[in-house]
């Protein structure tokens, strides 16, 4: 599973400052980012400004070992693409960034189409809700350009807001997911479309506020949160099992959660403006607390492939988000080393137990030339693993952290010939079968 963030920062008019920031994103744990790039009404290519700035990210991203993840959506609820001409530039412009950074593979096509902010109008004439069809329009437009230039990318559709209203002339339009989705499936189904229109689906399952923990869930309501997988997972079988979508079984990656933490006094210079009273900000040991869980919960849900937390570093506006694991003088904070540990705990398989889950490390051996204190293999887990290896008659055993090669010893020289070494290996947590590797050892 894949642990990032969500974070602009990097794109930067300067490669080194780009790569600076990048570099505290990697420092962070995360090996993954979520970059943005805006489109307005009649542009088919990325923007000059956005040439380099994104490319700046992207190519910082590439150097340091990031996975860049590209959102692409109209600039505002003003440009939404609503017509044949529009959904074509807009897919060209999409296109245009595929060609133009052939390292990202990933693309997310719109940004939380269910509320008013991104995506007008929500609501017809009769009530209706217009936005989730015109999303799907926009959406297979995209799709199609796209895989005919770039077959193999990854196309996320959704990027879903985890609450709206669902009622017209408020003054705050918006859908809930859990209409949104159902709405998606019912005019995807009315095309009669025989392809897919994404490759898997984008969500933001922020809590009702900071306070809210990634556990409390939402049976009764519109809501989805992180303890809403089950809901989630539902509602995508409801919106297109028997089509040529996959539904339920669709891959699932949250691509904004954020836990905004309160200004210490010292570093109260930084911030302008004024908290809104309804974010509710929590310490650092409650973000990390948060984060995670947030984690755990993610990693045991089978169809998630990913968790981009919002953001790394702090907005240093008030009004903003305050969620990164650095002020926004770039300074860390408590939370940073425990949320990095957390995101190697993913990587590592140990992040938590899980259900029905089973895992299997990937194992490599090699031996190197024996010498007078005897013969040293050297394993490699890709998780958290117990081994047990054996040369000859000899076996030794132990725990190995993942990614981390660990050299053991075999005392003693071994007799002329070929000799077999054998390691098996199963995870150290949520055991699935074991594994082997093997190599050999040439003695004179």
């Amino acid at each position: 599973m894949a642990v990032g963030a969500a974070e602009d920062i990097a794109e930067q008019p300067d490669y080194a400052f780009a790569k600076g920031d990048m570099d505290r994103a990697k420092l962070a744990g995360f090996d993954t980012i979520r970059l943005t790039v805006t489109w307005s009404k009649g542009q088919t290519a990325v923007a000059p400004v956005d040439v380099v700035k994104v490319g700046n990210a992207v190519k910082a991203g590439q150097f340091t070992g990031i996975r860049i993840v590209l959102s692409l959506y109209p600039f505002g609820s003003s440009v939404t693409p609503l017509t044949d001409e529009d959904r074509a530039a807009f897919a060209q412009f999409v296109v245009d960034a595929a060609r133009r950074w052939p390292y990202v593979h990933d693309f997310i096509v719109g940004n939380e189409p269910n509320l008013n902010r991104f995506w007008l109008p929500q609501f017809g004439p009769n009530g209706e809700d217009v936005a989730a069809p015109a999303y799907v329009a926009l959406l297979a437009t995209t799709y199609d350009a796209l895989k005919q230039v770039r077959p193999k990318s990854t196309i996320y559709g959704g990027a879903l807001a985890p609450r709206g209203i669902d009622r017209p002339n408020t003054g705050r339009d918006t859908h809930s997911p859990t209409t949104f989705i159902p709405d998606m499936g019912s005019y995807y189904r009315s095309t009669g479309r025989a392809i897919p229109i994404m490759d898997a689906f984008a969500f933001h399952p922020y809590g009702d506020n900071s306070s809210t923990p990634p556990d409390f869930a939402h049976p009764n309501s519109s809501s989805i949160g992180l303890a809403d997988y089950g809901k989630l997972v539902s509602l995508l079988g409801q919106a297109f099992d028997g089509t040529a979508q996959r539904g339920p079984a669709l891959p699932i990656l949250y691509d904004e959660f954020g836990v905004e933490t309160t200004v210490p006094p010292d570093k109260a210079s930084l911030y302008t403006g004024t908290e809104p009273s309804t974010t509710k900000p929590v310490d650092e040991l409650t973000q990390i607390r948060f984060y995670e869980q947030a984690m755990g919960m993610a990693f045991c849900q089978p169809t998630v492939l990913g968790l981009l937390l919002f953001h790394v570093q702090d907005e240093p506006a008030l009004s903003a988000w305050q969620s990164g694991e650095f002020y926004a003088d770039g300074s860390p904070k408590s939370s940073l080393y425990p949320v990095r540990g957390a995101a190697y705990a993913v990587r590592r398989g140990v992040i938590a137990r899980c259900p029905g889950l089973a895992l299997t490390p990937k194992v490599t051996i090699s031996v190197g030339k024996p010498d007078t204190t005897g013969v040293k293999v050297f394993l490699t887990c890709s998780l958290d693993c117990i081994y047990s290896v054996t040369l000859d008659a000899r076996r030794l055993h132990g725990t190995a952290t993942g990614k981390v090669t660990k050299t053991l010893l075999f005392r003693g020289k071994p007799a002329a010939g070929t000799h077999r070494v054998t390691a098996q290996a199963v995870a150290s947590l949520n055991q699935g079968p074991p594994v082997t590797a093997t190599a050999l050892v040439r003695m004179r």
